[in-house]
């Protein structure tokens, strides 16, 4: 049975069948007799010191209090649960779907004291087999209907899922769809998806969140970048060395510190004149030319 919920979101669930309702109608009468019987015990307990009108008033007030308070108090702090319907899986919800108000709960119990109590329950009998979602006369009245929250376990079955209408999945992406034009430049262009727009959308910001955590990764960690420097000076470095005699001249004519050994002999000479004989520095040993 589909469920239309204020936020125009549409729910398949299930609603109680008569069986179920009348056994868990069944349980609650059998607790609010016991309460009338224990109430009604101590009243006679106390007759000895009131009148017979007072003895009747006192007993309808307790019959009211028992048949009415019972369902409506249960009903309200557990939220559309009496003990019956606990013991059953059942829930009294309002048509859209929310949880059952305390003024639900008492419209029920009262429309309950005439078609279940003083007409034996034909008139909810009645209502319940003509309504499509199975309401009594205080269903009817209060705006609710009783589902059946506790299903039996089906074997061999996947679990369920609700899932979204079309068209409630489409009205949804257009409301989600506008909120977020709102904040983002520039628009969509004319007749796009609204879920090809969100997820245009959702991919740039990734991208852009991806971008902000590499470039904070590389400022914490800023010597990462050393290893590639010193490799590529070494790299020069070699590639110099590996150039023999004649690179070890500089077009200016100044002798190449890169290939020298010795600071004492990174001396300039003119452009064009022939080295002379290598001269030995102090405390150096130099091979015979």
């Amino acid at each position: 049975m589909a469920v239309v919920t204020g936020e125009a979101v549409v729910l398949d669930v299930p609603f109680a069948r008569f069986p179920s309702r009348l056994l868990a109608l069944l349980i609650d009468a059998a607790i609010e007799a016991a309460l009338l019987g224990i109430l009604a015990a101590a009243i006679a307990a106390a007759g000895g010191r009131l009148d017979a009108a007072a003895r009747a008033a006192v007993g309808l007030a307790t019959g009211i209090l028992v048949i009415v308070g019972y369902p409506a108090t249960f009903e309200t702090l557990s939220r559309g649960r009496s003990p019956g319907k606990m013991a059953l899986g059942l829930r009294v919800v309002s048509d859209d779907g929310g949880p059952e108000r305390f003024r639900q709960a008492l419209v029920r119990a009262l429309a309950a004291v005439v078609e279940i109590w003083a007409l034996s329950g034909a008139p909810a009998l009645i209502s319940s087999l003509l309504s499509a979602k199975g309401k009594r006369l205080g269903d009817l009245f209060a705006g609710t209907f009783v589902i059946q929250e506790r299903l039996p376990a089906r074997r061999g079955l996947p679990a369920g899922f609700y899932e979204l209408t079309p068209a409630a999945r489409d009205e949804l992406g257009q409301r989600i769809a506008a909120a977020v034009a709102a904040q983002v430049s520039p628009p969509p262009p004319p007749g796009t998806p609204p879920a090809a727009w969100l997820s245009a959308v959702l991919a740039v910001r990734r991208e852009r969140e991806q971008a902000r955590l590499a470039a904070a990764g590389a400022a914490a960690h800023p010597a990462a970048a050393v290893p590639a420097a010193t490799a590529s000076t070494g790299g020069e470095a070699d590639s110099a060395a590996a150039a023999g005699p004649a690179g070890m001249a500089n077009p200016g004519g100044t002798v190449n510190p890169a290939i020298m050994g010795h600071p004492d002999q990174q001396a300039s000479r003119p452009a064009g004149k022939p080295a002379g004989p290598a001269q030995a520095g102090p405390g150096e040993f130099m091979p015979p030319g």
